[in-house]
């Protein structure tokens, strides 16, 4: 299942009370700061949620996999998730409310 923004917007809005305008402008200046502080090379930490940080990684040799001729790698920068530990343990056990809806 996958979830977009809009969903998220309706979902946090009804369970806030909150208009889907205001909760729409939170969003997007939550996501917009994530955005800019990973480009400044920063890091973004969300107790129990987990954190996003940009890593850079090395130039390297690969294979194209259709002929098996090497092609080189280039390097680059990727941003990264890491699961905080409350995520981990309810993703882990499956824990949320079983229904095809996500909750909040």
């Amino acid at each position: 299942m996958t979830i977009t923004k809009r969903e998220l917007v309706m979902l946090v809005a009804s369970k806030t009370g909150m208009t889907q305008s205001d909760v729409f402008r939170i969003v997007e200046s939550a996501f917009d700061t994530l955005t800019q502080t990973l480009v400044r090379g920063g890091r973004w930490e969300l107790r129990d949620f987990g954190v996003f940080e940009v890593k850079r990684r090395a130039a390297r040799v690969g294979r194209n996999p259709r002929t098996g001729e090497q092609v080189p790698v280039s390097r680059r920068t990727v941003v990264s998730f890491k699961p905080g530990k409350m995520m981990k343990e309810k993703v882990a056990a499956g824990t949320g409310d079983g229904g095809d809806s996500p909750s909040i």
